[in-house]
Protein backbone atom coordinates (compact mmCIF):
# COMPACT_ATOMS: atom_id res chain seq x y z
CA UNK A 1 0.00 0.00 0.00
CA UNK A 2 2.78 2.35 0.72
CA UNK A 3 4.69 1.61 -2.26
CA UNK A 4 1.85 2.12 -4.31
CA UNK A 5 0.99 5.86 -2.80
CA UNK A 6 4.98 6.50 -3.38
CA UNK A 7 4.92 5.73 -6.82
CA UNK A 8 1.08 8.20 -7.79
CA UNK A 9 2.74 10.73 -5.69
CA UNK A 10 6.60 10.18 -7.32
CA UNK A 11 3.94 10.35 -11.05
CA UNK A 12 2.55 14.48 -9.89
CA UNK A 13 6.57 15.01 -9.97
CA UNK A 14 8.55 13.37 -11.42
CA UNK A 15 6.45 12.29 -14.59
CA UNK A 16 7.15 15.17 -15.61
CA UNK A 17 11.03 15.13 -15.55
CA UNK A 18 11.14 12.17 -17.91
CA UNK A 19 9.10 14.22 -20.85
CA UNK A 20 11.09 17.05 -20.41
CA UNK A 21 14.13 15.16 -20.85
CA UNK A 22 12.73 12.99 -23.96
CA UNK A 23 11.84 16.67 -25.18
CA UNK A 24 15.29 18.18 -24.88
CA UNK A 25 16.33 16.00 -28.13
CA UNK A 26 13.85 17.62 -30.39
CA UNK A 27 13.92 20.55 -32.36
CA UNK A 28 13.51 23.41 -30.13
CA UNK A 29 12.43 25.89 -33.05
CA UNK A 30 9.83 24.20 -34.40
CA UNK A 31 7.05 26.55 -35.49
CA UNK A 32 3.62 26.65 -34.10
CA UNK A 33 0.69 27.78 -36.56
CA UNK A 34 -1.69 27.97 -33.42
CA UNK A 35 -3.31 30.86 -33.39
CA UNK A 36 -4.29 32.09 -29.61
CA UNK A 37 -2.24 29.35 -27.92
CA UNK A 38 0.76 29.35 -30.17
CA UNK A 39 3.04 31.81 -28.46
CA UNK A 40 3.43 31.38 -23.99
CA UNK A 41 5.17 34.40 -24.12
CA UNK A 42 2.22 36.45 -25.03
CA UNK A 43 -0.15 34.89 -22.37
CA UNK A 44 0.58 36.42 -19.65
CA UNK A 45 -2.13 38.28 -18.60
CA UNK A 46 -2.98 38.71 -14.93
CA UNK A 47 -6.34 37.11 -14.08
CA UNK A 48 -9.33 38.73 -12.22
CA UNK A 49 -9.28 38.17 -8.13
CA UNK A 50 -12.00 35.36 -9.15
CA UNK A 51 -13.19 33.67 -11.57
CA UNK A 52 -14.80 30.18 -13.28
CA UNK A 53 -14.18 28.24 -15.67
CA UNK A 54 -16.52 25.77 -17.30
CA UNK A 55 -15.35 22.57 -18.78
CA UNK A 56 -16.68 20.88 -21.02
CA UNK A 57 -15.75 16.70 -21.28
CA UNK A 58 -16.79 13.24 -22.34
CA UNK A 59 -18.24 12.48 -19.29
CA UNK A 60 -20.31 16.28 -18.86
CA UNK A 61 -19.91 19.16 -17.40
CA UNK A 62 -18.11 20.74 -14.66
CA UNK A 63 -17.07 24.08 -13.05
CA UNK A 64 -14.13 24.91 -11.30
CA UNK A 65 -14.13 28.17 -9.33
CA UNK A 66 -10.52 29.99 -8.97
CA UNK A 67 -9.47 32.46 -5.92
CA UNK A 68 -5.97 33.91 -7.46
CA UNK A 69 -4.59 35.03 -3.85
CA UNK A 70 -4.46 31.31 -3.39
CA UNK A 71 -2.02 30.59 -6.05
CA UNK A 72 -1.46 33.76 -8.06
CA UNK A 73 0.87 32.26 -10.73
CA UNK A 74 -0.92 29.31 -11.02
CA UNK A 75 -3.93 31.61 -11.52
CA UNK A 76 -2.65 33.40 -14.06
CA UNK A 77 -1.25 30.81 -15.99
CA UNK A 78 -4.78 29.00 -15.88
CA UNK A 79 -6.78 32.00 -16.92
CA UNK A 80 -4.41 32.41 -20.38
CA UNK A 81 -4.53 28.98 -20.96
CA UNK A 82 -8.71 28.97 -20.63
CA UNK A 83 -8.70 32.05 -22.53
CA UNK A 84 -6.40 31.26 -25.15
CA UNK A 85 -8.68 27.84 -26.44
CA UNK A 86 -5.71 25.51 -25.34
CA UNK A 87 -8.40 22.97 -23.47
CA UNK A 88 -10.12 21.82 -26.64
CA UNK A 89 -9.70 17.82 -26.91
CA UNK A 90 -7.35 17.43 -24.60
CA UNK A 91 -7.14 14.11 -22.96
CA UNK A 92 -7.33 13.33 -18.97
CA UNK A 93 -4.41 10.90 -19.67
CA UNK A 94 -4.02 9.34 -16.01
CA UNK A 95 -6.54 9.16 -13.81
CA UNK A 96 -5.98 7.14 -10.54
CA UNK A 97 -9.32 6.42 -8.56
CA UNK A 98 -8.96 7.42 -5.47
CA UNK A 99 -6.17 9.78 -5.92
CA UNK A 100 -6.73 12.23 -8.96
CA UNK A 101 -6.92 12.94 -12.65
CA UNK A 102 -4.31 14.54 -14.47
CA UNK A 103 -4.51 16.36 -17.79
CA UNK A 104 -3.03 19.29 -19.88
CA UNK A 105 -0.82 17.89 -22.20
CA UNK A 106 -1.87 18.99 -25.65
CA UNK A 107 -3.07 16.47 -28.31
CA UNK A 108 -0.95 18.41 -30.62
CA UNK A 109 2.86 17.89 -30.27
CA UNK A 110 4.24 20.99 -31.99
CA UNK A 111 1.98 23.01 -29.04
CA UNK A 112 3.19 20.90 -26.63
CA UNK A 113 6.69 21.54 -28.05
CA UNK A 114 6.01 25.28 -27.42
CA UNK A 115 4.82 25.43 -23.76
CA UNK A 116 7.36 22.51 -22.94
CA UNK A 117 10.05 25.40 -21.60
CA UNK A 118 7.41 28.27 -20.44
CA UNK A 119 7.65 27.33 -16.50
CA UNK A 120 6.28 29.47 -14.00
CA UNK A 121 7.90 30.50 -10.80
CA UNK A 122 6.09 28.64 -7.81
CA UNK A 123 3.63 29.57 -5.25
CA UNK A 124 3.45 29.28 -1.72
CA UNK A 125 0.66 26.65 -0.52
CA UNK A 126 -1.52 28.48 1.07
CA UNK A 127 -4.81 25.97 0.24
CA UNK A 128 -4.90 22.62 1.01
CA UNK A 129 -5.08 19.54 -1.67
CA UNK A 130 -8.34 18.58 -0.76
CA UNK A 131 -11.25 17.03 -2.48
CA UNK A 132 -12.52 18.66 -5.57
CA UNK A 133 -9.08 21.11 -5.83
CA UNK A 134 -7.42 21.73 -9.00
CA UNK A 135 -3.60 22.28 -8.62
CA UNK A 136 -0.54 21.98 -11.50
CA UNK A 137 1.75 19.66 -11.03
CA UNK A 138 5.05 20.24 -11.06
CA UNK A 139 8.41 18.35 -12.09
CA UNK A 140 10.55 20.07 -8.91
CA UNK A 141 10.69 23.39 -8.10
CA UNK A 142 9.60 26.41 -10.53
CA UNK A 143 8.59 23.82 -13.38
CA UNK A 144 4.62 24.24 -13.80
CA UNK A 145 3.62 24.46 -17.21
CA UNK A 146 0.30 23.02 -18.06
CA UNK A 147 -0.32 20.19 -16.44
CA UNK A 148 -2.96 19.70 -14.03
CA UNK A 149 -4.61 17.47 -11.27
CA UNK A 150 -7.96 17.24 -9.91
CA UNK A 151 -8.10 15.53 -6.37
CA UNK A 152 -10.75 12.73 -6.21
CA UNK A 153 -10.51 12.30 -2.36
CA UNK A 154 -8.27 14.28 0.35
CA UNK A 155 -4.75 14.61 -0.52
CA UNK A 156 -3.29 17.32 1.88
CA UNK A 157 -0.10 15.26 2.22
CA UNK A 158 0.87 16.94 -1.15
CA UNK A 159 0.76 20.11 0.67
CA UNK A 160 3.83 19.40 2.26
CA UNK A 161 5.45 19.01 -1.18
CA UNK A 162 4.68 22.05 -2.96
CA UNK A 163 1.93 21.08 -4.64
CA UNK A 164 -0.50 24.79 -4.13
CA UNK A 165 -4.04 24.36 -5.28
CA UNK A 166 -6.14 27.81 -7.05
CA UNK A 167 -9.38 26.56 -7.26
CA UNK A 168 -12.09 24.06 -6.55
CA UNK A 169 -14.84 22.03 -8.46
CA UNK A 170 -18.03 24.04 -7.51
CA UNK A 171 -20.14 21.74 -9.18
CA UNK A 172 -20.28 18.95 -11.48
CA UNK A 173 -17.92 16.90 -9.02
CA UNK A 174 -19.99 13.61 -9.83
CA UNK A 175 -19.12 14.60 -13.28
CA UNK A 176 -15.25 14.30 -12.29
CA UNK A 177 -15.78 10.80 -10.70
CA UNK A 178 -16.64 9.22 -13.68
CA UNK A 179 -13.77 10.13 -15.28
CA UNK A 180 -12.45 6.92 -16.57
CA UNK A 181 -10.07 5.17 -14.67
CA UNK A 182 -9.59 1.73 -16.44
CA UNK A 183 -6.17 2.39 -17.07
CA UNK A 184 -4.58 3.69 -14.28
CA UNK A 185 -0.83 4.86 -13.46
CA UNK A 186 1.21 5.92 -16.68
CA UNK A 187 3.89 3.57 -17.76
CA UNK A 188 6.30 2.16 -17.09
CA UNK A 189 5.21 2.11 -13.90
CA UNK A 190 1.57 0.93 -14.69
CA UNK A 191 -0.14 0.45 -17.77
CA UNK A 192 -1.48 3.89 -18.93
CA UNK A 193 -0.14 5.85 -21.37
CA UNK A 194 3.54 7.38 -21.31
CA UNK A 195 3.72 11.21 -21.32
CA UNK A 196 6.61 10.93 -23.30
CA UNK A 197 4.66 9.49 -25.94
CA UNK A 198 1.59 11.87 -25.39
CA UNK A 199 4.33 15.02 -26.07
CA UNK A 200 5.83 13.51 -28.73
CA UNK A 201 3.00 11.93 -30.78
CA UNK A 202 -0.29 13.52 -29.61
CA UNK A 203 -3.92 12.36 -29.53
CA UNK A 204 -3.13 9.98 -32.58
CA UNK A 205 -1.10 7.53 -29.85
CA UNK A 206 -3.45 8.02 -27.54
CA UNK A 207 -6.66 7.67 -29.20
CA UNK A 208 -4.92 4.83 -30.98
CA UNK A 209 -3.84 2.82 -27.75
CA UNK A 210 -6.19 4.05 -25.17
CA UNK A 211 -9.10 4.81 -27.23
CA UNK A 212 -11.16 4.71 -23.75
CA UNK A 213 -9.66 7.83 -22.51
CA UNK A 214 -11.85 11.04 -21.55
CA UNK A 215 -11.32 14.01 -23.24
CA UNK A 216 -12.20 17.97 -22.58
CA UNK A 217 -14.35 19.48 -25.64
CA UNK A 218 -13.29 22.83 -23.81
CA UNK A 219 -13.40 25.68 -21.52
CA UNK A 220 -14.08 29.07 -20.90
CA UNK A 221 -14.17 31.44 -18.48
CA UNK A 222 -18.28 31.98 -17.31
CA UNK A 223 -19.80 34.82 -15.51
Amino acid sequence: MKTTLLACLLGLSLGVVAVVAQQEKKDDNKVVNTPGFADPVKLTEKAPESFKVKFETTKGNFTVEVTRSLSPQGADRFYNLVRSGYFKDVAFFRVIPGFMCQFGIHGDPKVSAAWRKAQIPDDAVKGSNTRGTITFATAGPNTRTTQLFISFGDNSRLDGMGFAPFGKVTEGMDVVDKINGEYGEGAPRGRGPDQGRIQTEGNAYLKKDFPNLDYIKSAAVVP
